[in-house]
Formats: C-alpha cells, sequence, structure tokens
C-alpha cells in the first residue's frame, strides 16, 4: 500500500461481533495488524496504544488494531489487559490481504504464514498519510501519536 492510496473498502469483525467497514472509521484513522492476542510483543503494543487512546482521541484519531484472532479472544485478551484501544477480527483475511501484511515470516528456523506487524495512518481525507511496516513495539504507539498530531 503507497502513500495516497485509500483505506480498502474491506470489513472486520468487532470485539461484540458486530462488523466494523474501515471506510466508514471516523478521520484520521489509525490501523494497526498484529499477530495473536495475549503473545509478548502484541500484548505490549495494544497497552501502549490503550494507555494514548485518550491522547489519540484528543488529536480526533479513531484506532483499531486487527489480527486474525476470532473476537471471542480479542473480548478475552482486552479484559485480561484492561486494554480501551478497539480490536476487530480479521479471520478470513480480507483485511490482511487487502492491506498486504500477510505472508511468510520466520521464527525459530521455522517457515510460516502470518500477519506482518504494520501500522497504516489515513488522514481526514481518507488517503494513506504513512505506513510503518516491521514494527517494532517500544516508542512505536508515541511516534504514532506524534504523527497524528502533525496532520
Amino acid at each position: 500500500m503507497d502513500d495516497g492510496a485509500t483505506i480498502p473498502a474491506v470489513s472486520v469483525t468487532g470485539m461484540d461481533g458486530s462488523p466494523i467497514r474501515l471506510t466508514d472509521l471516523p478521520l484520521p484513522a489509525v490501523i494497526y495488524f498484529y499477530p495473536k492476542d495475549d503473545t509478548a510483543g502484541c500484548t505490549r503494543e495494544a497497552q501502549d496504544f490503550s494507555v494514548l487512546s485518550a491522547d489519540f482521541a484528543a488529536a480526533g484519531a479513531t484506532v483499531v488494531g486487527i489480527s486474525k484472532d476470532p473476537p471471542s479472544a480479542h473480548a478475552k485478551f482486552a479484559a485480561k489487559h484492561a486494554l480501551t484501544v478497539t480490536l476487530a477480527s480479521d479471520e478470513d483475511g480480507a483485511a490482511c490481504e487487502a492491506f498486504g501484511v500477510w505472508g511468510e515470516k520466520q521464527m525459530y528456523g521455522r517457515t510460516y504464514m502470518g500477519i506482518e506487524r504494520a501500522t497504516f495512518l489515513f488522514g481526514r481525507d481518507g488517503r494513506l498519510v504513512r505506513a510503518w511496516r516491521k514494527v517494532k513495539v517500544p516508542g512505536h504507539a508515541q511516534a504514532v501519536l506524534d504523527a497524528v498530531r502533525a496532520l
């Protein structure tokens, strides 16, 4: 996905089972993809975005975290860690494919398919302002907030 691209017209599922059409998100919008609920890096990332959720809201930005975990897993994950960020499920992989974050990964010498940790910032006009690929979690949520504030 290149700068200037529009939000793909795909839907994901909220923790309550309701559909979330990404093109209907209030703008600006931060859409971040993460591999799996309740793993160390994904927990830290969701906690970091949650700690800053009031700051994102004050800047007028919507934040949605997406993985392929089912809505019930998201609900347990959010409750366990007191997360305030919106989490959504992409069980069919349509959003992952549309954003180009589904691909081959390697860990401990094993190759498998999975979600690349990535974040996308869409401006008030619905166009991609910035993409962060292969995200390193420490400091990332703050960097995204800084970019939102710079819009």
